[in-house]
């Protein structure tokens, strides 16, 4: 006799077909690649970062943090105590916590368009794969750019949540510092991330960047203290740095700080043609080096 089960019906009913996997055509992978290219690069690049991000939390986030502690909690007591009606009658904390916001996603940018880019180019080569691919050049640079963007918004945001934690952002407006911290970092990054594409040797370049451009630019920015407190002859540091003009925006948004409308217009205005100017120099040096 026949086990029902060995029957073919039962067989049939039993087993689950699956259809096969099916690669789409060169075509429509091509036309995809197109159309998509800057999303597939921005994700190759976070997959990247995925690999460190308990690293890459530690530093973007920590940091910042134990500069809050310190600087925003430790040494706030002292000066809030003698110094009541320095900082436009709200607490130190308050009026460091733009700043380092603002700090924070331009030494992350300075990190992540120095020598990973060079990276791309001279070490492991990773542009010249995709750019084998039917992806474009600008593609490769906006992905890239997407992916640090993506991850400067991330940072902060959490940073933003402890220092509202903290009482430090008390306007309902405080939130929209997060995005002015994000072009602050771009108005700085892009830049540099033109410079590093055409970098053909490193010979200590990027630790300079850091040494002359970045340093002075954290101590001589209003980050602080304000900017008119130093000698005129060091205020210029902070005039054309993009932390100073991201942090009067970001004390803005805060917590009231008084900045007349046409002067928030030139600091948003300066971010953004930093922006956009490293950008296109960007595109344009990453063109030089790749080949169209």
């Amino acid at each position: 006799m026949t086990d029902p089960i060995d029957t073919p019906a039962a067989v049939s009913r039993t087993t689950t077909t699956t259809p096969p996997l099916r690669a789409h055509s060169p075509q429509v992978s091509a036309e995809r690649a197109q159309r998509f290219g800057s999303w597939y690069y921005a994700e190759h690049a976070l997959r990247v970062m995925n690999g460190y991000r308990w690293t890459l939390i530690a530093y973007s986030v920590g940091n910042p943090v134990m500069y809050l502690f310190a600087m925003g909690v430790g040494l706030a007591t002292l000066v809030d105590q003698n110094s009541a009606d320095a900082f436009g009658g709200v607490s130190y904390l308050a009026f460091i916590a733009p700043a380092l916001l603002a700090s924070a996603t331009i030494m992350t940018a300075a990190t992540e368009f120095t020598y990973p880019v060079m990276d791309g180019f001279k070490w492991r080569r990773v542009y010249y794969g995709p750019h084998a691919s039917p992806l474009g050049v600008h593609q490769i640079v906006n992905g890239y750019i997407i992916a640090i963007t993506l991850r400067l918004i991330l940072m902060s945001a959490i940073y933003f949540g402890i220092v509202a934690a903290f009482g430090a952002s008390p306007s309902p407006w405080g939130w929209a510092a997060v995005l002015v911290a994000v072009l602050c970092g771009l108005a700085f990054g892009l830049p540099l991330m033109a410079y590093s594409a055409s970098v053909q040797e490193d010979k200590g370049q990027f630790a300079l960047v850091m040494r002359f451009l970045v340093t002075p630019m954290f101590l001589f920015s209003g980050t602080f203290f304000p900017l008119d407190t130093l000698p005129i002859y060091l205020q210029w540091i902070g005039w054309i740095s993009p932390l100073w003009h991201g942090t009067e925006l970001g004390r803005m948004l805060t917590y009231g700080y008084p900045v007349p409308a046409w002067l928030a217009v030139i600091h948003l205005a300066y971010l953004a043609v930093l922006a956009v100017l490293g950008w296109r120099l960007a595109r344009r040096t990453y063109t030089r080096r790749l080949g169209k």
